[in-house]
């Protein structure tokens, strides 16, 4: 008995975490700043945090009637039908159910190089081919509907971040309209908006108002602060909304990540006060690293410093954890988290040391 043949299945390789960087160092992880994950420097909602809490005593109960409320309130602020809010477990579960919903064996996917692995990941579990379009850093990573059309052969799904990740670039609203009205009426235009609360540039929701050929992928996870609750969610259009039900893990959106994500929605000064200091640190790594930057509309920077894994190992000796972006194609890369003032700063002196 062995598992099916899953040689071209790659680990998803995460950020370094502070509790295994901190034993490798003897270090205490209170000594530690850890920005190379994109997580919220300002932890999470605070009336998320008394939200699950108070929900604590109801886990023995399926989260029915909470799923619901969070799916009314996530389509009354996108102006939405419910049922065109697909919750799952991270946005990493709602990329598997449009990939559920959409592919059948041997269906061919495109994504972007460099980019989010999982998108290659979700298609090739749910049996699907995957081919890539690639996002140029001697372009500065510019992302046009013509740089995806120029590879794209009739896949059944395109695969959109915008902001990306790790350059923290945008495809603006007309190039996602160019692209969807150029590819065929059965190729899906999936626009990835994990870091769009960060951004000033109107969501590609409003897309699926009027189409059927565009899907956008949210989360709880970067500017709510609840990365650790798994708690996502797809924006898909009304005409096949209701392929959720046969598509769906049975309540992947837990009990007590559905309160907190309301409890987060209600809380805009959390979230104004990680935009803020997102832009903050952005311009602060801009103006004060000794190396190249690309502007980003993520809560990130990539910078170019070289050697991205020496300078990874001598920010990491230091007490700082960074990304090595060598597993995205950049080896000559870091990526930075933005971080509250504090975190910024001595992130900056370590790097700039190190360069």
């Amino acid at each position: 008995m062995e598992p099916r043949d899953l040689s071209t299945h790659v680990p998803y390789e995460a950020g370094r975490g502070i509790e295994e960087t901190a034993r490798e160092l003897g270090m205490d992880p209170d000594e530690l700043v850890k920005l190379s994950s994109n997580e919220n420097a300002w932890g999470p909602s605070p009336k998320a945090v008394v939200a699950l809490r108070e929900s604590a005593a109801t886990v023995h109960a399926y989260p029915k009637a909470s799923h619901a409320d969070l799916t009314a309130a996530l389509a009354d602020r996108f102006s939405v039908a419910d049922e065109q809010v697909w919750l799952a477990n991270g946005g990493d579960g709602a990329l598997d159910y449009l990939a559920r919903a959409l592919l059948a064996p041997g269906d061919e996917v495109l994504v972007s190089d460099p980019g989010f692995a999982y998108y290659a990941m979700s298609a090739r579990f749910h049996h699907g081919q995957v081919n890539e379009y690639p996002i140029r850093k001697e372009d500065d990573f510019e992302q046009t509907a013509a740089g995806v059309l120029e590879h794209y052969d009739g896949e059944r799904i395109v695969y959109v971040t915008s902001p990306h990740n790790p350059a923290g670039t945008e495809m603006p609203l007309e190039e996602v309209t160019k692209l969807a009205d150029a590819t065929d009426e059965e190729t899906l235009v999936v626009v990835d908006e994990a870091y769009g609360e960060f951004s000033e540039t109107p969501s590609a929701v409003e897309l699926t108002h009027e189409r059927d050929d565009v899907a956008v992928l949210r989360t709880f996870s970067k500017a709510f602060g609840l990365a650790g609750c798994r708690l996502g969610y797809a924006i898909v259009p009304h005409d096949w909304s209701e392929a959720y039900a046969r598509v769906n893990t049975p309540f992947a959106a837990s009990e007590l990540a559905c309160r907190a994500g309301l409890a987060a929605l209600d809380d805009t000064e959390h979230v104004e006060r990680t935009v803020e200091g997102v832009r903050d640190a952005r311009e602060y790594m801009y103006d004060n690293l000794d190396c190249p930057t690309w502007e980003s509309q993520g809560n990130f920077v990539l910078a170019e410093v070289g050697d991205g894994t020496r300078v990874f190992e001598a920010a990491k000796q230091e007490g700082v954890i960074i990304r090595d972006t060598s597993s995205f194609g950049l080896p000559e890369c870091v990526r930075i988290t933005a971080g509250t003032p504090a975190m910024t700063e001595r992130a900056v002196e370590v790097i700039n040391g190190a360069l």
